[in-house]
């Protein structure tokens, strides 16, 4: 039964965190943000929360040291619009499938083109 409710914390963590990001927050360092996922602790004392950035390397560690110089701002902010008796933690982390399932997308398009033109 726990393993419910933490499934279902993590999910209304993801939504509320993605609409803060998207409205309230206005520092100009933070780029084009997707919360992919929320993995939450049993005790509901921490929450990994991983991010895909838009941009190169660069606007990616940028956005994440905004991120971070704002978590007590996201954090109390999720507070106040989830009923905790503590807030979890929040840890920041990019989420690299995106990219990964785009490169091996464009790989096996490169064979089919590559296998398309030998059979002619």
């Amino acid at each position: 039964m726990a393993k419910v409710r933490v499934g279902r914390v993590g999910e209304q963590i993801k939504k509320e965190l993605s609409t803060i990001i998207q409205t309230e927050l206005k520092d100009p360092r933070i780029g084009f943000i997707t919360v992919t996922g929320v993995e939450i602790t049993n005790d509901l004392s921490q929450a990994r929360v991983y991010l895909s950035v838009l941009g190169s390397d660069e606007q990616k560690e940028e956005t994440l040291k905004a991120l971070a110089r704002s978590t007590g701002f996201l954090r109390s902010e999720l507070g106040k619009r989830i009923r905790f008796r503590h807030t979890p933690e929040l840890l920041f982390k990019f989420d690299s499938s995106i990219e990964y399932g785009s490169r091996i997308e464009s790989l096996l398009h490169d064979i089919n083109d590559r296998s398309g033109r030998d059979t002619q």
